[in-house]
């Protein structure tokens, strides 16, 4: 199972979602879910914005070998499950990919549904989603420009969202 992690310039949310992702799976012994990550408006080529380096590495993901990528309809047509840090992203993607709409997800909407609204593997989530208020799908902040704290915070919330996804995806392949 692919997965595909979006954010704006893919140094920051999706890049620390997908490290954190990787490193939850070889913790949880989750086989044969690859990760990825792009942006809808990326800063190609970069690494890892330095203070997503710093948290990321603090929540035990690895920083190396990483370069910002733009998603492309190609990249978005690889994947299984696209997860979006925002509402905002989600529509990008949809504009971009429109026949991924049951396989895109913003990553507060996935967590919630994974955890707390019975989906028990991927195929439950677009029957599923209906369940959710718009209230209850949580946005993950943008940092950039606004200090060490900031990432900090987003780190966090990327950190406390990932293993209910992972724990479906692994559900998934049973």
């Amino acid at each position: 199972m692919q997965l595909l992690f979006v954010c704006t310039g893919n140094i920051c949310r999706s890049p620390t979602a997908e490290r954190l992702a990787r490193a939850y799976g070889v913790r949880s012994s989750v086989e044969n879910v690859f990760v990825a990550s792009a942006g809808t408006r990326a800063v190609v080529g970069h690494p890892i914005h330095p203070d997503a380096v710093q948290v990321l590495e603090r929540l035990g993901g690895v920083t190396t070998g990483f370069s910002a990528r733009q998603l492309t309809a190609r990249i978005a047509a690889g994947a299984d499950l696209i997860i979006t840090m925002t509402r905002a992203h989600r529509d990008s993607v949809l504009e971009l990919a429109p026949s991924k709409l049951h396989r895109t997800f913003m990553l507060g909407e996935l967590a919630q549904l994974a955890s707390r609204f019975d989906a028990e593997t991927v195929g439950d989530l677009p029957s599923v989603r209906s369940q959710l208020q718009a209230t209850d799908a949580l946005d993950v902040p943008d940092p950039i420009g606004l200090g060490p704290h900031a990432f900090e915070v987003a780190g966090a919330l990327i950190s406390d969202l990932i293993p209910p996804v992972m724990d479906l995806c692994a559900r998934s392949l049973d």
